[in-house]
Formats: C-alpha cells, sequence, structure tokens
C-alpha cells in the first residue's frame, strides 16, 4: 500500500515485493529448480498469490507455520504467507514434537502446512495440542488449494509489521519467538544481494536450511537478483556435488561442518572445474585449515557473523584486494574473523565495562552488541526479555570478542553457555533440566566439546543420588526421548559437579577436565 508524503508516493519495503518486480522482469526465466520439476518467476509469482488466496481465510490472521524440508513448498511460503496477511513460523525439521507443539501453541498458529515424511512427527504433535491448527499436507492437498483459490496480494501499510517469528532456544531452555519485520527483512535481501554479487545468471544451491532465521533471507535475496533457486531436501555430498556440477551452481550457504562435508567427500576430486561457488558460511567460526581447503577446491567463502534477532548476518567479513597478496595461512586467518557490518545498515561495537567501546587493538575483550536496520521487534510475547537483550537500544550478543586496529570484529568466546552443533544451537539449560527430570540425577551440567564433524557436541556431567545407577546410554537415550536427538549429549561423566562459594557450578573447571577424562559409563 502506497503512503504519500509532501506528495510523492512511497511504497513500504517488503521482501515480497521482489517477486513482483522478477516475474515482470524475469518471468520466462526458471525461478526454481525442485527434482524433476521446473518453475519459471512466472509461475511462481502464480503459484504464491494463490497460495496466498488459499491460506487467507484458514488464517484469519494468524500466523502460519510451515515444517518441510528445502523444497518448493518452503520457498513458496515465503512469499505465499505474507500475502496472506499472516506471519510465518518456519519450523525447524529436527526439533521433537514436543517442541514443535510449544511453538505452534506459542505463536498461536491458524495453520500448518507439513510435508509427508513429517506424517508420525505431526501426529505426535496435535495429540499434545489443545486447539490444534488447520493442517494442510504438502500433497495433492496443498496443490488443490492452489489451483482452487484466486490470487491475493496483502501488502503492509507499515514496513515495520510482523513478517515471521523464527524460534531459537537462546539460554532460557524455552525457544524464543523472535520477531521480523518486511523492512529489515527488504534490506537484508538485498545487502545479501550485494555482498555475494548475485545475479540474474546466478545459481543458488539450498544448503542452508530455510528455516534458520528465513535461510538468512536468501529466499528473498535470490529472487531479488532473478537468481535460479535449486531445492535441496538433504545435504548428502554425493547429490550436493552432482548438483554443483549439474547446475552449474554458483553460490551457496552453509555451516563450517556442512562445508567440511563437501571438502572432503570422495567426489570432491579435484573440485571445480571451469567456474567459481561463492560460499557464505556461518553458526560458528569455520577452521582456516578448512578454509584453505575450501579455496584449493575452487570455492570462494565468506565468513558471516549473526544471530536469530538479527535475521542471520549482521557482520561479514568483507574482503580487501590488499589482502589476496599474503600468503595462505595469513589469508585464511584474516578469513576467518567475524568481520564488519553489513550493507543492511548494520553497525556493531564490542562494549567494555561501563557501556564504552574497548581499544581496538585486537587484545582487549568485551561484549558485542549490535543496531541497525536488521535487529528484530523484539520477543513475541515477552517484552520483558525483549528489553534485558537491548537494555539501551543495542542488542547484546552475549559473545566476547576483540576489535583489530583495522576495525574487524574477532570472536574470543561466548559469555552464554550456547552449544553450536553442525550449526544448530542447543541450550545447556535446556538440556539439563531435562537430564535431571531422570529419577537417578540429582544434578547435571552440560557444556560443548570438541568434534571433528560438528564443530561441538553437548558432553554431559552428571552427578546421581546415592544409592542410584544410570548408565551413559540411559542418559542419553532419556534426553533423546524428549528433545531433538541432536541435542542430547554424545558423552557423559559421571562425578559431583564443582562449585564455587555461592554454589554456581564452575563449567570451566568441567571444560578442562572434558579435554582430559575418558567418558564413564
Amino acid at each position: 500500500m502506497a503512503v504519500s508524503r509532501d506528495g510523492l508516493w512511497f511504497e513500504p519495503l517488503t521482501p515480497t515485493a521482489y517477486l513482483d518486480r522478477a516475474a515482470a522482469a524475469h518471468g520466462e526465466r526458471i525461478a526454481v529448480i525442485d527434482g524433476e520439476r521446473r518453475w519459471t518467476y512466472a509461475q511462481l509469482h502464480e503459484r504464491c498469490r494463490k497460495l496466498a488466496g488459499g491460506l487467507a481465510p484458514l488464517a484469519g490472521g494468524r500466523p502460519v507455520a510451515v515444517l518441510a524440508p528445502n523444497t518448493h513448498v518452503s520457498l513458496e511460503a515465503h512469499f505465499a504467507v505474507p500475502w496472506a496477511g499472516a506471519a510465518l513460523v518456519a519450523v525447524n525439521t529436527r526439533l521433537a514434537a514436543e517442541e514443535v507443539a510449544y511453538i505452534l501453541e506459542h505463536s498461536e498458529a491458524a495453520v500448518l502446512i507439513h510435508d509427508p515424511v513429517f506424517d508420525e512427527l505431526v501426529a505426535d504433535v496435535l495429540r499434545r495440542l489443545r486447539r490444534p491448527p488447520r493442517c494442510i499436507r504438502a500433497d495433492d492437498a496443498y496443490e488443490e488449494l492452489i489451483a482452487s483459490a484466486e490470487p491475493a496480494a496483502h501488502t503492509p501499510a507499515d514496513e515495520c509489521a510482523l513478517l515471521s517469528i523464527n524460534y531459537t532456544s537462546g539460554t532460557t531452555g524455552r525457544p524464543k519467538g523472535v520477531m521480523y519485520h518486511h523492512r529489515g527483512a527488504a534490506l537484508q535481501a538485498l545487502a545479501v544481494v550485494g555482498h555475494t554479487g548475485m545475479s540474474p545468471s546466478s545459481v543458488h544451491l539450498w544448503t542452508l536450511p530455510m528455516f534458520h532465521c528465513n535461510g538468512w533471507c536468501f529466499p528473498w535475496a535470490v529472487t531479488a537478483a532473478a537468481a535460479t533457486h535449486v531445492c535441496l531436501p538433504r545435504v548428502e555430498p554425493a547429490n550436493v556435488w552432482r548438483l554443483i556440477r549439474e547446475e552449474r551452481v554458483t553460490h551457496l550457504s552453509a555451516a563450517p561442518t556442512v562445508l567440511s562435508m563437501l571438502a572432503y567427500a570422495d567426489e570432491a576430486g579435484d573440485g571445480l572445474t571451469g567456474h567459481t561457488v561463492r560460499v557464505t558460511t556461518g553458526g560458528a567460526p569455520p577452521a582456516p585449515a578448512l578454509l584453505r581447503r575450501m579455496g584449493e577446491l575452487g570455492f570462494q567463502v565468506t565468513h558471516l557473523y549473526g544471530l536469530t534477532e538479527t535475521y542471520g548476518p549482521a557482520m561479514l567479513c568483507d574482503w580487501r584486494p590488499e589482502w589476496d597478496g599474503l600468503d595462505a595461512p595469513m589469508r585464511a586467518r584474516l578469513a576467518a574473523r567475524q568481520g564488519v557490518g553489513t550493507r543492511a545498515a548494520v553497525t556493531p561495537r564490542v562494549i567494555g565495562p561501563g557501556g564504552r567501546d574497548v581499544p581496538a587493538d585486537g587484545v582487549t575483550t568485551g561484549e558485542v552488541a549490535v543496531r541497525g536496520n536488521t535487529v528484530m521487534l523484539g520477543y513475541f510475547k515477552d517484552p520483558q526479555a525483549t528489553a534485558e537483550a537491548a537494555p539501551d537500544g543495542w542488542l547484546r550478543t552475549g559473545d566476547v570478542g576483540v576489535r583489530h586496529p583495522d576495525g574487524y570484529i574477532e570472536l574470543r568466546d561466548r559469555s552464554k553457555d550456547v552449544i553450536i552443533s553442525g550449526g544448530e544451537n542447543i541450550a545447556s539449560i535446556e538440556v539439563e533440566q531435562v537430564i535431571m527430570d531422570h529419577p537417578a540425577v540429582r544434578e547435571a551440567a552440560v557444556i560443548a566439546i570438541p568434534d571433528e564433524r560438528w564443530g561441538e557436541t553437548p558432553a554431559a556431567y552428571v552427578h546421581l543420588h546415592a544409592g542410584a545407577s544410570a548408565t551413559a546410554q540411559d542418559i542419553i537415550e532419556h534426553v533423546r526421548g524428549r528433545l531433538a536427538h541432536f541435542k542430547a549429549p554424545k558423552t557423559v561423566f559421571f562425578e559431583e559437579l564443582p562449585k564455587n562459594t555461592t554454589g554456581k557450578v564452575q563449567k570451566q573447571l568441567l571444560r578442562e577436565r572434558a579435554r582430559g577424562l575418558p567418558p564413564l559409563s
């Protein structure tokens, strides 16, 4: 809805407008490749508008949740749900039924679109809900809804209106609903296009889950560039390499663990021939050795840093041409830094005691904080947590870092006890609470330990009740019964927990012990 200011008309910023533009300017070009299915931008535009028309009366303005892998369904939802006048809730496909049920209930979702591969999970979820949403199975029912609906395209009068709700564990144990607005997503998408150099000739492979911060806003960014989306429901190295070569993929995004899988897969061979793939990676700092290996294979990797609260990337290691002449180890070392604010006008700081910026000496540490267009509206139905996250307008990330003399920021540690395993955030408190529900457990503490494949994985220190017994497998299976399997500890130590004089568990001591102790069972 256009607004007038002093006689001039302006359109509110919204990322869905990029599909309007792509259909108008590049309608006959391929927009989506999903297995054997292919749609042009004109066809994608029509499908999304008709899906919006079908969803609008079902949602009634309430959120629409989507539980699907990286298929055309997830992609279409990023345009159709906002056009239906609803907020999109893209659900993590790796969560357990209890967690999905909480998200649906907390978000007050009116509709759930789900892929058939999640039929059993959805059935379990619905049994847990007092007011289950209307379910649309992404099969013939989904296609019939599109075919029978009249096109619709709701546009917000306020560009800061709610666009989507993304759930993240944070450190409180219960997921928080991070609210995105249209303006932030629109600007993030444009920033991503600029930073990655996408154009209508680009081909983007979906190795990053679209449920992660709305795929770091790439569903809208790839469309803004009128590039081609190549959907990929499962990340399997052989299939990724096949698609890269057959579809001439030019761009992809993934956590460092996925890049490691690709870099050392048998299918990697001698790498790429005749073209370069531009890669954005985030979720955990990539190892310099991995960056060197990816470079040898023909991948140009850019390291991103961000949070769910910042629409994904808030900073990136913006490469400087003067670094090209440095030796390979130094280039990899520089590329592993978190970097500077994105073109979406994000300003990062490293704040020391008293709220002042630390010296840019590469040594003095402080907490990383950010402010800008791509910082969340707040936490859904949690104003107190919102106020605590940004007490002075600067979002506190909980990460400890330094600022180098060239202005680039580098992380040193995480002040929050969040474990990042394979790019997924795991709240240690959440896992601890589940472990302590085991009848044999008196106390528990969960920490991260290094893992060659996943970057890091959860390890649990467990103190049993006197006379009680439990094995490591008992604890692991207990957690798997309540939470997603990736959140379960891979290693369990049984011993009394070290505490300071105030009774707080000294997790740093546990981390030191974990590096020198074998697991006990």
